[in-house]
């Protein structure tokens, strides 16, 4: 049994906190719970003022993020050597309804949405804050067939994936259309 409780909070740095606070409160109705301003980093006393603020994301999770002013220009939150597609944070939905009305909200406001994606597991939408991180809205459409069935072929899959580095069969069923295992 793992000694991890849950996330305590997940943070990112961003380009203007003000902006990311405002930004996620109406795009994503994420309540602004806390802000710490520091001359200097507490961990490693390096001489280094920031603004940190905090986003409940609901469900006792945390969203955080960083502002620091004395630092050359957020460029890019990912790595030149990574996909742009690749590193982003999906936050869980109620509903294909809730997801689709927060869409409606951002492309009312000139943000690019991509989706529904329909990943057969679940449905989601991909768009990027002010900052330029790439986040995901999913609605859960998991049946316990599927969980099953998935469960079952997690370690052949993973292992022949371990020898083969080609995406393994297993499962095709998620991508073929059907939908069903």
């Amino acid at each position: 049994m793992s000694i991890v409780r849950g996330i305590h909070h997940v943070a990112y740095r961003c380009k203007n906190a003000k902006e990311t606070v405002e930004w996620y409160k109406k795009y994503l109705d994420m309540d602004f719970i806390l802000a710490i301003a520091e001359d200097e980093v507490p961990s490693t006393k390096d001489p280094d003022p920031y603004m940190h603020v905090f986003l409940d994301l609901g469900g006792g999770n945390i969203l955080a993020f960083f502002e620091l002013p004395t630092k050359a220009e957020m460029l890019s939150p990912a790595d030149a050597n990574t996909p742009a597609w690749t590193q982003h944070l999906a936050l869980k939905v109620d509903s294909i309804d809730a997801m689709m009305a927060a869409k409606a909200r951002m492309e009312a406001d000139g943000i690019e949405v991509v989706g529904p994606t329909d990943h057969t597991l679940f449905q989601s939408i991909y768009f990027r804050d002010p900052s330029g991180h790439r986040l995901e809205l999913a609605a859960d459409t998991t049946t316990p067939e599927m969980a099953t069935a998935l469960d079952k072929v997690k370690w052949d899959m993973l292992n022949e994936w371990d020898r083969t580095k080609k995406a393994p069969q297993h499962a095709r069923w998620m991508h073929d259309g059907s939908g069903k295992p």
